[in-house]
């Protein structure tokens, strides 16, 4: 069986984003953007992983569209826990290159389903 790599990047990154919420918590005492930064980058992995089980194709597709939506979330966390310096460069560039290829990633995937707005 070869690798699903979405599906293990989904996860790595949601391992990250547990490891950072609990630096955050423990070392910033930042636990608001923290906790929907959490939220969203945790849901990105368990969207890709209900997606495995999908019933149908747009079953599948919802889910990915839905994993995209939470990676777009924490994108907005992190930018702003960067912004409110509670992320030092170093450790937004780290986090964020790999939310940047999650992103890549489920666009790449759910790219045949996704219209402009208003269309």
């Amino acid at each position: 069986m070869s690798p699903n790599v979405v599906l293990e990047k989904s996860y790595q990154f949601a391992l990250r984003i547990v490891r950072l919420y609990k630096h955050l918590s423990e070392t910033k005492k930042e636990y608001v953007l923290s906790k929907r930064m959490l939220d969203t980058g945790t849901s990105v992995g368990a969207h890709v992983k209900a997606a495995q089980e999908a019933e149908s194709k747009p079953d599948f597709f919802h889910e990915m569209n839905a994993a995209l939506k939470m990676a777009t979330k924490t994108e907005f966390w992190l930018e702003l826990l960067h912004s409110g310096d509670f992320l030092d460069q170093r450790e937004f560039d780290s986090i964020h290159t790999d939310c940047e290829e999650m992103l890549k990633l489920l666009k790449a995937i759910t790219k045949p389903t996704r219209r402009t707005p208003g269309n």
